[in-house]
């Protein structure tokens, strides 16, 4: 197939000579039947035929013409029936492809196939039966079935013959589709006494050669004209039926009569209901009159149904009656148990009679079989009550405890009174709400614990537990020490016990010999409200530990001098030289001491006792055996590591005093003493000379820091400004500036080609001092500020002689802090303003490397004389500062200091007169100068022209 495809698509792609042919047969034809010579009729040699390897390509799977090469003609290969082929489409054709290669052509054959007269018409059904009343009137139409023929053109349906036509005649119809309707046309009335039954037969008859035909018996039954009713036996009929009966029960008969014979006296039986249910319920026999059941019967729906029941013959004439079903009840309803309200939880502290759950009972039920009674389950403290009609209440009847039972399953049972009787139940789970009845109970009346000495401070040495019956936060036990004390000191700087697990720790190291066992007391309490308590003691017995060399009591050790013990030369075995006598502060096992002998001068002639510490001779003393014995014991514990001390003694083996002092002399001292003491001497001598090394080098680290910090201030090339205190005051305390109008003057390192702006403040006060007033200084209220006026006839006064500094307003860190004032400063042409550093010293702070007194001089006689030229034009008078500034802001309102200056760090002070200023400032001079020996102090050199004091000077030329 694939092949035939990719040739199919050759031919196409490669454009060969297109052929088409076009042949006509009827269908029907027998298999092997000519068609047409195709070699011929395209003008093909057989030969070509046979080498291309002509075949035929068809689009369907079916092939009807198949080609024979060899002869070159086109053979029916299949029986054609056009009918199974085209139905009713025409014409009705077969469409081919002749597919040649070497070289490929490509043509199209198409076989038409006509329809020949093979198909007669047919009727769907060979009999139609028609019941026809004789009482049926002329010209009543009855519709017949149309036939059906499958050929088409004039082969197919051409017309229909109606016989015998003595009651009936035949009428057409004709269809939009072509198609014709038949109708059958009463044309004599009917005689049913004359002829009960009419046959007819119904021909149709094609147009084909031959023609060819088709039948259809009709048979005619001529009915009885009904003229009698059907008649019920009665007008009402009752019956009973017990509800939940079977379907297909009985329920009653029903007869009627008719006076008709045959089809006018059959009757039929049917419900007319159609509103309610009874069609659901009730059926009834056509023919018997039987009434059944199909469905359930209810008593608690329905307690009796009305059945409408029709007789009816088949003339149409009926007659009606109706059934009264009444149902039985039977007790096929349980008790329905309704909870209108219930509480789930209940406190076990609630009161008898306390109302859990309200409960209401139904039974659908009637009479007896809706009698019901209802209980609960044994062994609960809740009882059932009935308040009213199939009501009840499920209260409590007794205590209850939580403790006990945390929950009840209560079952209610209601049964009915029915035969067999009906039951229902229903489980209520009842939780019961704790109440904080129960107090913490510990696990023992009483602990002991122990606890070997020496511990780490905080060690859990036990636990302590309680528990408590009740639940959650009133279960909740915490545990608390009780406030004691031990040999006078509290309880609690010995031991603690955590809030949540009773762990008790140990807050210190207990040491056995100081304390052996101390008791206290726990408290247990619950997070109830109020809360439940108990308590407990607890006593801790401390275990000893080897921790306590044995110490030794005899002989006693000094430092300073040689103590001997004298053993005669005649002195014989066993002889008892000295004992040695030590104690251990432990108990048991571990003051359990043993003697040994470490080292001897003579091993072989001394021994220790090991129990008891006795050093006694082994063997007899001779003259040979040295005058100076040195024995060196170790004394040793029990415990487990063991600890020992050591002890020497200096025995002497002499006859005489004398000969022992000559001896003893030059007896060496412990070197061991020396040793240790001269190891500590040099190890604090280390620690002090490291400790004076560091802060040693700390001190200087923060000098330097310092310095590197103040030398920011002195990088400009500006001179020094003088810094003014916030305030001042008259030192006879006559007048005061309040610091709120102060001036602070903050410059740039570019202040020298910057414009001074100043800050306007918020209101339009004018302040006026008269430094020779003895008041304080005025606050006057002003719309217009007098610098405004350039022209004020204000003038300055002379200032007095005794203005003075007092020593909290003066400048450095004891003077007062100044939280307001108006800012003057310096700001470059670019209109950027640069900032002082942390360094830079603001308001009343300390300077940043205090200057020396010469150089705040200096800066001070700089700043007098700018201001003296600023204001040498003016006259006496008051000064008077306003809080807002004009453009045209000079330094004329400046006081002159000179008249008086304080020298910070100086009891100097400069005033105006021109003696008292150079006998003031040689005074402050000589006071903050070094020594004539240090150093020249050189001259004070003149403050350098500020852009300020250039401005003041212009204006004063142009004045």
């Amino acid at each position: 197939m694939t092949r035939q495809v990719l040739l199919f698509i050759c031919v196409l792609s490669v454009g060969s000579v297109l052929g088409q042919v076009s042949y006509t047969i009827p269908e029907e034809m027998a298999k092997g039947s000519l068609v047409g010579n195709i070699a011929h009729d395209l003008g093909l040699q057989t030969k070509r035929l046979t080498s291309g390897k002509a075949r035929i390509f068809t689009r369907d799977s079916d092939q009807y013409i198949e080609l024979n090469r060899e002869r070159g003609v086109l053979l029916v290969k299949e029986r054609i029936d056009r009918e199974a082929l085209c139905r009713q489409t025409t014409p009705c054709a077969l469409h081919l492809q002749i597919i040649l290669e070497n070289p490929m052509e490509f043509y199209t054959v198409t076989v038409q196939i006509n329809d020949i007269n093979d198909n007669a018409p047919t009727f769907e059904k060979n009999e139609m039966r028609f019941k026809i009343s004789e009482s049926a009137v002329i010209g009543a139409k009855f519709v017949l079935k149309r036939a059906v023929d499958l050929d088409v053109g004039i082969n197919d349906l051409k017309s229909y013959e109606l016989k015998p036509t003595d009651n009936f005649a035949l009428k057409l119809h004709n269809n939009a589709d072509g198609n014709k309707n038949v109708e059958m046309v009463l044309q004599k009335p009917l005689d049913r006494e004359k002829q009960e039954q009419i046959s007819l037969v119904l021909t149709a008859v094609d147009g084909g050669e031959p023609q060819m035909s088709g039948t259809m018996l009709i048979v005619i039954t001529v009915l009885d004209a009904n003229d009698n009713a059907p008649v019920f036996t009665q007008q009402t009929y009752k019956a009973t039926v017990t509800e939940n009966s079977p379907k297909g029960t009985v329920v009653a008969t029903v007869t009627a009569s008719d006076a008709d014979q045959g089809s006018n006296g059959r009757i039929t039986y049917s419900i007319t209901n159609t509103l309610d249910d009874v069609g659901r319920v009730f059926k009834v026999n056509e023919e018997t009159g039987e009434v059944t059941l199909i469905g359930n019967v209810d008593f608690e729906e329905s307690r009796n149904y009305q059945i409408n029941l029709l007789a009816s013959d088949e003339g149409g004439l009926t007659d009606s009656s109706k059934l009264i079903v009444d149902v039985l009840d039977v007790n096929d309803n349980k008790p329905e148990i309704n909870i209108m309200s219930k509480s789930t939880v209940i406190s076990e502290d609630a009161k008898l009679n306390t109302v859990v759950t309200m409960i209401n009972i139904e039974d659908r039920d009637s009479g007896e079989n809706g009698n019901m009674k209802c209980f609960i389950n044994d062994n609960i403290p809740f009882t059932l009550k009935a308040s009213t009609n199939n009501f009840y209440s499920l209260v409590t009847d007794s205590d209850l405890d939580r403790e006990r039972a945390s929950e009840y399953n209560i079952s209610v049972t209601c049964s009915d009174e029915g035969v067999p009787s009906l039951s229902s139940s229903v489980t209520l789970t009842l939780q019961i709400s704790d109440v904080n009845d129960n107090a913490p109970v510990f696990e023992r009346s009483s602990y002991e614990a122990y606890i070997v000495e020496n511990n780490t401070p905080g060690l859990s040495i036990f636990t302590v537990r309680a528990r408590d019956a009740d639940w959650n936060q009133n279960a909740r036990v915490s545990y608390i020490l009780e406030d004691s004390s031990v040999n006078g000191v509290p309880v609690s700087s010995y031991v603690s016990v955590s809030a949540d697990s009773g762990v008790i720790h140990a807050v210190r190291s207990f040491d056995y010999e100081q304390i052996k066992d101390f008791h206290f007391r726990v408290k247990a309490q619950d997070g109830g409200s109020p809360p439940l308590s108990s308590n407990v003691s607890v006593k801790i017995m401390i275990q000893d530990q080897n921790d306590n060399p044995p110490q030794v009591l005899y002989p006693v050790q000094t430092g300073g001098s040689v103590v001997a013990e004298m053993v005669p030369r005649s002195a014989d075995v066993g002889y008892l030289v000295t004992k040695v006598v030590a104690v251990d502060v432990d108990s048991g096992q571990n003051a359990w001491l043993s003697y040994k002998l470490q080292k001897a001068t003579d091993r072989a002639l001394f021994e220790v006792g090991l129990q008891n510490g006795e050093i006694r001779t082994i063997r007899q003393v001779t003259d040979k055996d040295a005058v100076k014995q040195r024995l060196t014991v170790i004394v040793e514990d029990n415990g487990q590591p063991s600890r020992s001390a050591t002890v020497i003694v200096n025995v002497a083996v002499a006859d005489s005093f004398p000969e022992v002092l000559s001896e003893f002399t030059d007896f060496p001292h412990d070197k061991e003493y020396n040793d240790n003491l001269t190891f500590y001497l040099v190890l604090a001598l280390a620690v002090v000379s490291f400790l004076f090394i560091t802060c040693l080098v700390v001190i200087i680290s923060v000098k330097i820091y310092r310095w590197r910090q103040s030398r920011v201030l002195y990088h400009s090339s500006l001179p020094v400004i003088p810094y003014y205190p916030p305030r001042y005051s008259d030192t006879l305390g006559t007048g005061t500036l309040p610091h709120v109008y102060n001036y602070e003057v903050c410059r740039t390192t570019d202040s020298r080609r910057s414009d001074c702006k100043f800050g306007g403040a918020g209101s339009q006060n004018v302040l006026i001092m008269d430094p020779s007033s003895t008041g304080t200084m005025q606050r006057m209220q002003s719309e217009k500020s007098i610098l405004d006026e350039p022209d004020s006839p204000l003038e300055q006064k002379p200032p007095n002689n005794d203005w003075r500094f007092t020593q909290g307003q003066r400048p450095g860190p004891s003077g007062p802090h100044m939280p307001y004032g108006t800012h003057i400063r310096w700001t470059p042409k670019d209109g950027t303003r640069a900032t002082g550093g942390p360094e830079v010293a603001m308001g009343t702070g300390p300077w940043p490397q205090p200057p020396t007194e010469a150089e705040q001089l200096q800066a001070l006689m700089a700043a007098a004389n700018e201001v003296s030229e600023a204001t040498a034009t003016l006259g006496p008078g008051t000064m008077g500062l306003s809080t807002r500034y004009s453009p045209q802001f000079t330094l004329q309102h400046v006081p002159d200091y000179r008249q008086n200056v304080y020298i910070p760090g100086s009891t100097a002070t400069l005033t105006s007169n021109p003696q008292q200023q150079q006998a003031t400032a040689q005074q402050a001079t000589q006071q903050a100068l070094p020594p004539p020996q240090a150093s020249a102090q050189p001259e004070p050199p003149k403050a350098a022209q500020t852009p300020a004091s250039k401005k003041k000077s212009t204006k004063k030329e142009k004045k």
